[in-house]
């Protein structure tokens, strides 16, 4: 058994990869992620106390869902392209998306994150692991800037400083040519709702970075434009957001037709 010793933003990661876990246990279950399961299972942690809600774990499952589908459909137009997973965790989406041979993905986290993917996860042809904050831009020396390369963040960006933040996404659209960055974002009401969420409490994790619109990132960072936008955690069809609990779908539609509900949490998939 892995004993864990993270917190703060770090320990986070817990809350997202039992949330996987769990709704790949479902029948309905979109993930099917046995990885998730299985460290779950490696991990010698009472994940009882997070006391993780339904709405929370479908919630949790349908963001990566979407996500996982914008990482395919970028893979499916540029062959051979390259992967920046920001913050990666413990989430395990290249085992879920299972790129192509020929796609060069990279797994960026604390160095100690890194060290205990190592030892819960395969190696896998073609990832590899970097082991740096992601506001360090010296490990971004490191990457071949020859290739359509893909950046995407989960459950990270909230977490930076604005500035840090704006640096590193100017580093990498002026580093790489083409490509493309998904994330999800939160409006400064969106950013308090997770501030006060118990299980982001519990951790002690600090929330920082709020976007008022997709517009705005656009000026902040030169390059960007806003290729889709979608509700943080609605689902694509209507067969998914039968899962939710009838609260959750009665909020889901007031955050369709409120426009500072509907920006509370947004993901959010440019091109540059």
């Amino acid at each position: 058994m892995e004993k864990i010793h993270l917190t703060r933003e770090k320990a986070t990661l817990l809350i997202t990869l039992y949330a996987k876990a769990r709704e790949s246990r479902l029948p309905d279950s979109v993930l099917r992620d046995c990885y998730a399961e299985a460290a779950v299972g490696r991990i010698d942690h009472d994940f009882s106390r997070l006391r993780m809600r339904r709405d929370e774990i479908i919630g949790l499952a349908l963001r990566a869902h979407t996500l996982d589908g914008w990482v395919r459909e970028f893979l499916s137009a540029h062959a051979g392209a390259t992967v920046l997973h920001l913050g990666c965790g413990l989430d395990t989406r290249v085992f879920r998306v299972d790129p192509p041979a020929a796609v060069n993905w990279y797994e960026v986290d604390y160095p100690e994150v890194i060290a205990l993917r190592r030892r819960l996860y395969p190696a896998r042809p073609g990832c590899s692991l970097v082991g740096s904050p992601v506001t360090d831009l010296a490990w971004l020396a490191g990457i071949p800037a020859d290739k359509p390369t893909l950046v995407v963040a989960e459950g990270l960006f909230l977490y930076l400083p604005e500035e840090a933040l704006l640096q590193l996404l100017r580093a990498v659209t002026t580093q790489f040519p083409t490509g493309e960055l998904v994330f999800d974002a939160y409006n400064r009401l969106g950013l308090t709702w997770v501030a006060h969420n118990r299980m982001i409490q519990a951790t002690g994790a600090v929330t920082r970075w709020s976007l008022g619109s997709p517009q705005e990132l656009e000026t902040l960072v030169p390059g960007l434009r806003l290729r889709t936008e979608q509700g943080g955690y609605e689902p694509g069809d209507r067969k998914q957001r039968a899962r939710y609990s009838w609260p959750a779908q009665t909020a889901l539609w007031l955050m369709r037709r409120v426009q500072l509900l509907g920006g509370m949490t947004r993901l959010l998939r440019y091109r540059y």
